[in-house]
């Protein structure tokens, strides 16, 4: 690099006196809320219309998702649309929550309310930025005036909630985001979101979600743990307070960023199917879910078809997925090395001939046919292969069955071929 990295300033470390987490393990799913319709669909080249939006509705609630972000419908006339054409045609199963986003201002946040009239379960999602960059720049005010904005927010939101449940009977929920939580002082962070639960009268029986989002970033995994870590151990009155996680993909780690969240507290991830979202993206809920499963954790979501999935969310977003993302590229589990293919097919052959009861198949974490991928695909040959690969493809391909013996001498007639070619044989 030629630009000197001394304009950088390292990432302040978490004063955890003893951390908790890395002696955890993730036992159970969180409560899970897509934002692919809001934060995914906010960072398309273009946007989807109407019918891409219900399309992709209709897959989250059959994947089963119940907390589903659908918009910002204060932001604009499109945003609006989408949650009165849910409510107006009765789209939305009555165990869904349909969650809107709106920033702590009076303005917006009434008609976000107007936005919601007779939904049946609501999340009322609002934020405000609390970093110290933010504050410094954006907004030049400090702690008190930061959090003056989301107490006041707040207060408004628990009025206009009361109304409208005296009014229509109407479940709303609150969630608040302290945006840009990772460049935020802890204490500070701790300090906006007490008050606000205290603001919108908080208890065990009805708790808040409180959002804690990397909306940037900023360090490694185990960073952002600890900064979960402490964040939960400081908050008083813990048991009034659904500690959600909202990490972005900027340092390539979100996905470790959420199992590590986990491990330290959290209750909920959002997170966009194939972690689309602004710049680098959201967490890829599939590949987090998929995770556990391969843990024998159920997700509680049903990706049995991966591939259906990715064809709706790539038709509607106009977004590819690409070719080695995790259990959905087409490349996910294609193996050209000889060695990986010699071991692949004896990893089938054991389980074949053994009948074990668990999947034990070296180089494959997860059984391909649970998620509907096909075997054939697996194996695939180049100039890089070997005889196993060879035999295991004419196998699934033909059903012949080389004797051992012959599986060098033809293993090598096949790579000569590749070699010849240039390319893959098909």
């Amino acid at each position: 690099m030629k630009a000197p990295a001394k304009k950088y300033i390292p990432f302040a470390q978490i004063p955890l006196e003893h951390r908790d987490w890395p002696d955890h393990i993730i036992d159970k799913a969180p409560v899970w809320c897509s934002v692919d319709l809001r934060d995914g669909n906010q960072a398309l080249v273009t946007p989807m219309q109407l019918d891409e939006k219900l399309r992709m509705f209709r897959m989250l609630i059959d994947i089963g998702f119940k907390e589903i972000e659908i918009g910002f419908p204060s932001a604009s006339e499109t945003e609006y649309e989408i949650i009165r054409t849910l409510i107006e045609q009765d789209l939305v199963p009555d165990d869904v929550a349909l969650q809107v986003l709106v920033q702590a201002r009076p303005e917006l946040i009434k008609k976000t309310f107007e936005s919601v009239k007779g939904a049946k379960n609501v999340i009322i999602h609002f934020y405000n930025s609390t970093s110290t960059l933010q504050r410094k720049i954006v907004f030049q005010k400090d702690m008190d005036g930061i959090t003056e904005i989301a107490v006041e927010g707040a207060k408004l939101i628990r009025k206009l909630t009361e109304e409208e449940i005296a009014r229509s009977g109407m479940n709303i929920r609150y969630e608040y985001s302290p945006e840009s939580y990772t460049g935020t002082e802890q204490d500070f962070a701790v300090r906006i979101c007490h008050e606000v639960m205290e603001a919108l009268g908080a208890t065990k029986e009805n708790p808040v979600i409180i959002n804690l989002p990397a909306t940037v970033e900023m360090c490694t995994p185990n960073t952002y743990a600890d900064q979960i870590e402490y964040f939960i151990k400081h908050l008083p009155n813990r048991e009034a307070a659904i500690i959600s996680l909202h990490p972005h993909n900027d340092r390539g780690t979100g996905v470790a960023c959420a199992e590590l969240g986990l491990l330290a507290g959290a209750d909920r991830i959002e997170g966009c199917l194939f972690g689309n979202g602004e710049r680098t993206g959201n967490l890829d809920i599939v590949t987090v879910a998929l995770n556990m499963y391969t843990q024998g954790v159920d997700p509680g979501l049903d990706f049995h078809d991966i591939q259906a999935v990715g064809k709706v969310c790539e038709e509607c977003t106009k977004m590819p997925i690409p070719p080695r993302q995790p259990y959905a590229g087409q490349l996910a589990f294609t193996a050209f090395s000889g060695s990986h293919q010699d071991a692949i097919k004896k990893g089938f052959d054991y389980m074949k001939n053994t009948g074990t009861e668990y999947w034990e198949v070296p180089y494959l974490p997860i059984n391909p046919a649970d998620i509907n991928r096909q075997y054939e695909p697996i194996i695939r040959i180049n100039s890089q292969s070997g005889k196993g690969g060879a035999a295991f493809v004419l196998e699934k391909a033909k059903g012949y069955r080389m004797p051992k013996a012959m599986q060098p001498e033809f293993g090598d007639i096949v790579k000569a071929a590749a070699d010849a070619y240039g390319d893959e044989l098909n």
